[in-house]
């Protein structure tokens, strides 16, 4: 019998507002794979609505992963999303160097968006999170995010070549492989991988911002590795997905504020035709 493999999601929880862990955990669930949630974080909904409950989970996270130590627990993979605060990352440190042995080890540096970095975020943070991404195999910035990793000043048009730059950059960081999302461009939008070699891939893109898109692309990515796809292969269906789910939730009307509904089209998860991208 094959074995059902587990992800150890480390990110917040947000109770309405499909983002972070309410993203990962159907999604993961849905490509067979197992996830276990270690959160950052409560929220009543996510921080895009004017109020919210809130509540910080720093000092319990420790003792949270403890027992999956106790329970000597092992995870193919580690995946890493918003971490609010240098404490936090160090936590996250601490779990990689207890957990990370023969696994794939996720970071999706949630720091920014639109040229503008998360109010949260410092520049302790920064040279944090680029300690954390250069232990990663994957490491998935959108535009805004490489921008900060490579020490880029952010403009709202770059070439293939200066987005080849950043991706070596964060790739000479220590990160093995690097998935620079939302590249826009018309109705189309690229993600540019770099392993030592550049390559990108195009996808159909909806003119219309979703909240949590960058959550589900990185979960996407996540799961389709994990079912034994290549890389690129991976990139282009979790970019088509997020498309046909964009899509549809512009169709029916969904708020922005609420996250694509992809929950209609989890059944296509696997027939994803990345030759469409």
């Amino acid at each position: 019998m094959e074995k059902i493999k587990k992800v150890a999601a480390i990110n917040d929880l947000s109770g309405y507002g499909k983002c972070s862990l309410t993203v990962a955990l159907p999604i993961l669930s849905a490509m067979g794979v197992q996830c276990c949630p270690l959160p950052t974080a409560i929220l009543s909904n996510h921080t895009g609505y004017d109020s919210f409950f809130f509540d910080d989970y720093t000092d319990r996270m420790v003792k949270y992963f403890t027992e999956w130590e106790k329970l000597k627990l092992t995870f193919d993979c580690i995946y890493t999303g918003f971490l609010g605060s240098e404490k936090q990352i160090e936590i996250v440190e601490n779990f990689i160097s207890i957990f990370k042995k023969d696994n794939i080890l996720l970071v999706d540096p949630v720091m920014g968006d639109n040229g503008r970095i998360y109010p949260t975020y410092t520049d302790e943070m920064c040279v944090k999170m680029k300690k954390l991404v250069s232990g990663a195999d994957i490491v998935t910035p959108n535009l805004t995010e490489a921008c900060i990793l490579s020490d880029t000043k952010f403009k709202e048009h770059f070439n293939i070549d200066e987005i080849e730059e950043m991706a070596m950059k964060i790739h000479g960081l220590g990160a093995k492989q690097v998935v620079i999302t939302g590249i826009k461009h018309n109705d189309i939008i690229g993600n540019y991988i770099y392993d030592g070699i550049g390559d990108i891939c195009y996808a159909k893109n909806v003119p219309f911002q979703y909240s949590g898109t960058g959550d589900l692309f990185a979960s996407l990515l996540c799961g389709y590795i994990l079912s034994g796809y290549s890389l690129k292969i991976s990139v282009r269906k979790s970019a088509h997905f997020v498309y046909k789910a964009t899509l549809y939730s512009s169709e029916t009307g969904i708020e922005h504020k609420n996250g694509v509904a992809f929950e209609k089209i989890l059944k296509d998860v696997f027939f994803s035709n990345e030759n469409e991208c």
